[in-house]
């Protein structure tokens, strides 16, 4: 249950990013603009087929965007019995969809008369198109939330979510993250030196359900607690996501001690990397827990990227289940100053 501490129950993810198998290409986007991104690697998901999923009923204007928080939602609630009326839906992004506004303002400023623009394109432009699509296509009635919050959006929905279970707005929420390719996109990225050399750009989705109670069977792990802090001054970055680990860890009942795999987000990004480093140091000490490192697998996913850190982590207690009550520390940081630290305990 959700407790002082602000836990609950995490279960069935799903991550529409994948690991391409062996012998495929990920290095090369796709798509009708893949002619046009700049000269960086990028970790597309191949093979996608919206219809193959969803069928084909309304999703001939769907955009990737769109297609990838449908299809995660969908095999996230497969088989499992809902209350419409009390479940809902907390998804982060960055802006929307940004092949969908590129689109549209070129289609708009080259066409000889801009009011014959593709009017089915119109209602992904909407930031919360994705957020409603997925309540809409299966019938979720309960609290409906897009966070937009940057590099940390996908933890900062965690945290919306867990007020939202805390408070008895839904009994059940579909929390995760999505972030789709685009040259628009890559070209931002690749033009402001952010990204290391050779690091790639990803994308994909992770949905999580979340609930109050403890499911019967099938939970993948415990939320201890999510805690955010906004520190306006870049010289105190470090500083703010200590102060967030800190009160995670406080809120979750445990100290440095107890942390046994960290898993960074910033571990691409040249400066904020040692940011995140020094953050984390400053309450865990000289420790060092085993960190996962899930930007190297699928790209920077950016407002993904808190979501894909879980599904990263969640996989490898999967694959390599740790003892029981096993506590991993998921961190976050951005260049508008927000700093925010997510506190998981794998099944008992």
């Amino acid at each position: 249950m959700w407790g002082g501490g602000g836990g609950g129950w995490v279960g069935g993810a799903r991550a529409a990013a994948r690991r391409p198998p062996r012998g495929e290409s990920h290095d090369e986007p796709v798509g009708e603009d893949a002619g046009a991104y700049p000269p960086r690697p990028v970790r597309a998901v191949r093979g996608l087929d919206v219809k193959a999923h969803l069928g084909r009923k309304g999703t001939k204007y769907l955009d990737r965007m769109a297609s990838f928080g449908l299809i995660s939602c969908q095999e996230a609630l497969q088989g499992a019995e809902i209350d419409g009326a009390r479940t809902g839906v907390v998804l982060a992004t960055n802006t929307g969809s940004v092949s969908t506004h590129s689109t549209l303002l070129y289609d708009t400023l080259t066409l000889e008369k801009p009011y014959l623009v593709n009017p089915g394109r119109f209602p992904n432009t909407v930031m919360n198109s994705t957020t409603g699509q997925i309540a809409i296509r299966n019938g979720l009635r309960g609290l409906n939330a897009t966070v937009a919050g940057g590099q940390t959006a996908s933890l900062l929905a965690f945290r919306h979510a867990r007020l939202a279970l805390t408070l008895g707005r839904a009994d059940r929420l579909l929390v995760g993250g999505v972030e789709e390719l685009s040259a628009p996109a890559a070209w931002a990225w690749h033009r402001t030196g952010v990204l290391r050399e050779g690091a790639a750009l990803g994308e994909g989705a992770a949905v999580f359900t979340v609930q109050r109670e403890r499911p019967a069977g099938g939970e993948l792990a415990e939320i201890l607690a999510c805690e955010m802090r906004f520190t306006p001054d870049p010289r105190d970055y470090a500083d703010g996501l200590a102060h967030a680990v800190s009160r995670a860890l406080e809120r979750s009942g445990l100290g440095p001690d107890d942390v046994d795999v960290i898993a960074p987000g910033a571990v691409h990004q040249r400066g904020l990397e040692r940011v995140e480093q020094r953050g984390v140091r400053a309450v865990l000490g000289d420790r060092e827990p085993e960190t996962v490192r899930i930007a190297d697998v699928l790209g920077e996913t950016y407002s993904a990227s808190g979501a894909m850190q879980l599904a990263g982590l969640l996989a490898l207690w999967q694959a390599r289940p740790p003892v029981a009550g096993a506590t991993a520390l998921i961190t976050s940081v951005g260049w508008d100053g927000n700093a925010a630290a997510l506190v998981v305990r794998s099944p008992r």
